[in-house]
């Protein structure tokens, strides 16, 4: 039999356990789909309203010159959240994440209550073993927006109630959200990994949403191009299918117009979220990433899509929010979205003993480093390789044989291709040679050159288009018909 001063010692135990446990911040990730970096009024446009987004920005500290790594084909969103969700390049993971532990199935071994909602697009038992709950889950890459096909996590752990959402896709993620935020108290701390579909297409805000923006007339990106000069290899693909060749100028505005109406949406959406967090009393105690798992063309260099390896598609928004971390800062710091895994678990001061390639970035925000990597690499499928360095910026296109060279201090659109300026040979061959070895560290085997090249241009004028199925009528009828 125990003594009572025995069992008044475990008691105090247990209780100084629950307490440190009470102590962790809770964790609040919401993450955008396919929105480029310079679409949030905080980060300079003038043309966009985001004034919850923008709160986010001026209340933490944020990274400007974020990036997703790449991807092997077309649906960058699947290697991208793979590696926000392990930590490490896609290189290495299957995109099932079969045998790798992620981000929250680490935070749900050390007492975190884990939810999810939104979109999951890495099969189904990655996300049974990383949230002990979920509701309005879309398994899959897209969806029309109003309607998406959700599934729930059941208390067994597994998939249930297969159905196709009454409302539209942000409101449905932030109720969900919101219903989990509300039953929280702060014994057990938690994480909430909100993943939206906006403002992926299709590009089908509400009128509401969509016709103050027909009506600003919105400039045209400054790197707007009828056609890509160059066939990149990736020309043709579902995504670049949704307007025709040559890009119009008043086509891109309305799908402008379009693709900023779904971020506003989505933006009133994460106000709400915002809101609840505060008036639970948990917003001082939580921290709060916001990002993107890449970013989107919608008419740069006669692109719309994401399957290229410029600013605009493969940068994204990073910022986070919370206990010990710095209001209205930000790094110039090259970062990756992968980093956001070890970056969090210090930001919570949760032990990770896990060999990433993700880099934690608080000791930027702590002014302990100025960056903690030199050089970001990326990649698309077999057909395209970059590196970024300080300002410059190099771009490899084997099947062509074809380079590109830019300096981003002074061309962040990247339009004056240096590449074959002799002032910068040494510097194109310095990059070259770092490039390659990125591709031996990353375990990437493409390579940079052929024998054979294809022919450099392609006229895609007249080219025929179909739509896919999660198209709604009124834009087949306006982009397609």
């Amino acid at each position: 039999m125990w003594s009572r001063s025995g069992v008044l010692s475990v008691l105090m135990v247990m209780l100084a356990s629950m307490s440190a446990t009470a102590a962790k911040p809770n964790v609040l990730f919401i993450l955008a789909d396919d929105q480029r970096p310079d679409s949030i009024g905080a980060y300079g446009n003038e043309h966009i309203k985001t004034p919850n987004i923008d709160s986010l920005i001026q209340n933490g500290y944020s990274f400007r010159r974020n990036y997703c790594m790449g991807s092997q084909h077309g649906a960058v969103c699947q290697p991208s959240r793979a590696m926000m969700m392990s930590g490490q390049a896609y290189f290495r993971i299957p995109m099932d994440l079969k045998g790798v532990t992620t981000f929250p199935e680490h935070l749900r071994k050390n007492g975190y209550s884990t939810f999810v909602t939104g979109k999951w697009h890495n099969n189904a038992p990655a996300i049974l073993r990383s949230f002990e709950y979920g509701k309005n889950i879309m398994m899959g890459g897209m969806s029309n927006h109003i309607a998406v096909p959700l599934q729930d996590i059941s208390k067994e752990g597994t998939l249930i109630n297969k159905r196709t959402g009454e409302g539209f896709s942000s409101e449905l993620f932030a109720d969900a959200a919101i219903e989990f935020i509300e039953k929280q108290n702060s014994v057990q701390p938690f994480m909430a990994y909100v993943c939206m579909t906006s403002p992926h297409d299709p590009r089908q805000p509400s009128l509401e949403y969509r016709q103050p923006y027909y009506d600003a007339k919105l400039p045209l990106p400054k790197n707007f191009m009828p056609q890509h000069p160059f066939d990149n290899d990736t020309l043709i693909i579902r995504d670049e299918n949704l307007a025709a060749w040559p890009r119009e100028p008043e086509v891109v505005r309305d799908q402008l117009a379009e693709y900023y109406g779904l971020i506003t949406h989505m933006d009133d959406q994460i106000g709400r979220i915002i809101t609840t967090l505060k008036e639970k009393g948990l917003y001082e105690n939580t921290v709060i990433v916001y990002a993107a798992d890449h970013g989107l063309a919608v008419g740069s260099h006669g692109l719309l899509g994401k399957q290229s390896l410029y600013e605009h598609s493969m940068g994204a928004p990073l910022a986070f929010v919370g206990p010990g971390i710095p209001k209205g800062k930000s790094s110039t710091a090259l970062s990756y979205l992968l980093d956001i895994f070890p970056t969090v678990c210090d930001a919570i001061d949760l032990p990770l003993e896990l060999e990433l390639d993700g880099k934690s970035l608080e000791p930027i925000w702590q002014n302990k480093v100025d960056t903690v990597r030199d050089k970001v690499f990326l990649s698309y499928k077999d057909n395209q390789r970059a590196l970024v360095q300080d300002r410059w910026k190099l771009i490899r296109y084997p099947k062509i044989n074809h380079t590109q060279l830019f300096d981003l201090k002074n061309d962040p659109h990247e339009l004056n291709n240096l590449a074959k300026s002799a002032d910068h040979t040494l510097l194109k061959l310095s990059l070259m040679t770092q490039l390659k070895e990125q591709q031996k560290q990353y375990g990437d085997k493409a390579k940079l050159e052929v024998r054979t090249p294809k022919p450099f241009y392609k006229d895609l004028t007249g080219t025929e288009r179909k739509p896919d199925r999660h198209q709604p009528k009124w834009i087949v009828e306006k982009y397609f018909d």
